[in-house]
Formats: structure tokens, sequence, C-alpha cells
């Protein structure tokens, strides 16, 4: 949770202000789930603090959603571009993506 914390602000993704008046704050909650690796043992203990946007109202909290995904139609295109072309495949795994952040 510490971890998780220290990275939201290191991130600067929330910054504290007051509630605007007859406005109602979006509560919050922890998940929290545990990696395994192949074996079964533990890999890490991971915790997210998430909005609970299931409390949220259309067009007054809110007024559209973008959840960027990747097709796995266009991942598989791009892996078998790259022999072809000769472009270099990296893995990567991002520990705390944020929308909008500096990479």
């Amino acid at each position: 949770m510490i971890e998780e914390i220290n990275a939201l602000y290191d991130n600067s993704t929330w910054n504290l202000i007051n509630l605007p008046p007859r406005k109602q704050a979006i509560e919050c909650k922890w998940v929290f789930t545990v990696k395994a690796n192949p074996d079964g043992s533990v890999a890490r203990l991971k915790a997210q603090l998430v909005a609970k946007g299931y409390t949220q109202t259309y067009r007054v909290d809110y007024s559209n959603t973008f959840s960027p995904i990747a097709e796995l139609t266009s991942v598989r295109l791009f892996i078998s571009m790259a022999p072809t072309y000769s472009w270099p495949l990296h893995q990567l795994d991002i520990k705390n993506p944020f929308l909008y952040g500096d990479l």
C-alpha cells in the first residue's frame, strides 16, 4: 500500500482541493492481489487504490469514457511484421501506469 501511495505522489496524479458546493466525493477502496510464480509460490503482493466508479452519475461526475486497449489481432500483426522489416522486439512491464504521464 505504501508503494502505491508513493507512486501516486511521485507521478503527481492528484492534488488535494476543497470539494465544490453541493458535490459529493467519490469514494475509493483498496484492491489486493497475490501475483504467483509458475510453480505456485508468491511472486509479490500487490495493492491498488481504485475509485468506486459505480457511484458516479453520467453528466454530473463525468461526460465521456475512454478505455485504451490493444486488440489481440493488432498485436499479432505487429509481431509478425517485426521480422519482415527487421524491427527489434522488446518486452516491457509497466508497474504503475498513469494516463498522460511522463514516460
